[in-house]
């Protein structure tokens, strides 16, 4: 059976800049008339401010280090681009039910892929990731603060979520080890905790 998608990691830098462009061209289209260049640094700042959007962003690289090729370069791509889409969302104003509660369920459902070492096809493991990544990106764009630069905000919170999942990546490449499997299934436990107490924080 030919695979859904052919890919080779050297690709990975044009498709990383085609993410960063597309959510340039969306935040700059929602917020033209902002022109403060500190956004850059609250954008970089923001996912990693936040341990629930950091469990989740480095779920997502060690999860796709389990699956391997070609989902070990495919999910840190569907989720910045998706969470483009939620960014702008939120940048816009328009709102989005329970962003909280996702973003926590998201750690609760990829540390139990993880966990569990699920395999799924390409095509769903992305778009488990990129249906997450809405909640998340609309998180980010509703908190940019008044006067700043919605484009330099949105690129600095896409490097910054490609960084915490090529740290998920490396952290995962222990899986072709008998005991990096077993570290990566305790992994997996330790991102589902995480998960549960900010779900229990979102609902009370």
């Amino acid at each position: 059976m030919k695979r859904l998608f052919i890919y080779e990691p050297k690709q990975l830098p044009a498709l990383a800049a085609m993410a960063a462009l597309l959510l340039w061209s969306m935040s700059a289209w929602a917020h033209v008339e902002t022109g403060q260049a500190g956004g850059f640094l609250s954008g970089l700042a923001h996912p990693v401010s936040g341990l629930d959007h950091v469990l989740a962003m480095v779920a997502v690289g060690l999860w796709g280090a389990q699956l391997g090729r070609p989902a070990i370069w495919l999910l840190p791509i569907a989720f910045p681009l998706m969470m483009a889409v939620g960014g702008l969302l939120g940048l816009l104003g328009i709102p989005l039910g329970g962003v909280e509660i996702g973003i926590a369920v998201s750690s609760v459902v990829l540390g139990a892929l993880i966990l569990g070492e699920v395999r799924m096809p390409v095509l769903g493991a992305m778009l488990v990731v990129a249906f997450f990544a809405v909640f998340h990106g609309h998180a980010h764009g509703t908190e940019l603060a008044p006067g700043q630069n919605a484009m330099l905000y949105s690129l600095g919170f896409v490097i910054a979520t490609g960084t915490l999942h090529a740290v998920g990546i490396g952290i995962g490449t222990i899986h072709r080890w008998d005991f990096g499997r077993a570290a990566l299934r305790g992994a997996g436990s330790l991102v589902i905790v995480g998960g549960l107490v900010f779900l229990w924080g979102a609902l009370a």
